[in-house]
């Protein structure tokens, strides 16, 4: 395993210590957090650690069954105790950008449920300001590219819808995932957020603000633990 991917493997697992037995769980998407995921399966099975898990996606879903993660649907509970999801970039006051792996909608609406986040990543997903990574916003697909003209004309950058091969990326839920190149010059994320919404074709957008309490963050010196200081840790 290289370098960067034991590090990864490090602070997916460091993320566990939040978790305690009877906390009902939301498993967020990743190439990070999927260690936090087997780790949760281990401990399970090792420690004797009693949770339920919501996941973020098909693909979470399908390695915590693998694990042996029990699984509720996050209907069918009131709330949950933490969630522990990737980022794709935070800044220093702790917002995210989140969506590259297509699975924004199911990821936020979990984080929104959560007494506590936690995100676990790597130190490229550090930046002073956000957008360097473009941006995801989830869009219906019909009249798409009428939406993507309206984001186009209200973020002033290109947007494109994600492709895979010739065809669109299509998410969990049956949407199109447009992507809005930026560059680093969200400085305010919240007036960001609040603009894209209004637009009608709009489902979701990958800007997760004052949700995050705690970075997990595997660097060059090890992994590194962040607290929020205005958060709910």
């Amino acid at each position: 395993m290289e370098d960067v991917e034991l590090l990864k493997r490090e602070a997916g697992i460091t993320a566990c210590k939040f978790v305690k037995t009877g906390m009902r769980v939301g498993l967020g998407t990743g190439s990070t957090v999927k260690y936090t995921v087997i780790e949760l399966g281990r401990m399970i099975k090792d420690d004797g650690l009693e949770i339920v898990g919501v996941p973020t996606s098909l693909a979470t879903e399908k390695l915590a069954l693998e694990v042996g993660i029990p699984l509720v649907e996050l209907s069918d509970v009131s709330s949950l105790d933490i969630v522990i999801d990737g980022a794709d970039e935070f800044d220093p006051q702790f917002q995210l950008i989140k969506g590259g792996g297509a699975a924004l909608l199911r990821e936020k609406i979990v984080a929104q449920e959560s007494s506590t986040m936690v995100v676990v990543a790597d130190d490229r997903k550090r930046v002073e300001t956000l957008g360097a990574f473009p941006l995801p916003i989830e869009i219906t697909p019909f009249a798409s590219e009428s939406t993507i003209r309206k984001l186009t004309n209200l973020l002033d950058c290109r947007v494109n819808c994600r492709m895979s091969g010739d065809n669109p990326v299509i998410t969990d839920n049956g949407n199109m995932i447009a992507d809005a190149h930026c560059g680093p010059s969200i400085i305010d994320p919240i007036e960001m957020e609040r603009n894209i919404l209004m637009i009608a074709g709009v489902v979701q957008v990958g800007l997760f603000n004052n949700m995050c309490d705690a970075v997990i963050l595997a660097g060059s010196n090890g992994v590194e633990e962040i607290i929020n200081p205005k958060g709910r840790l």
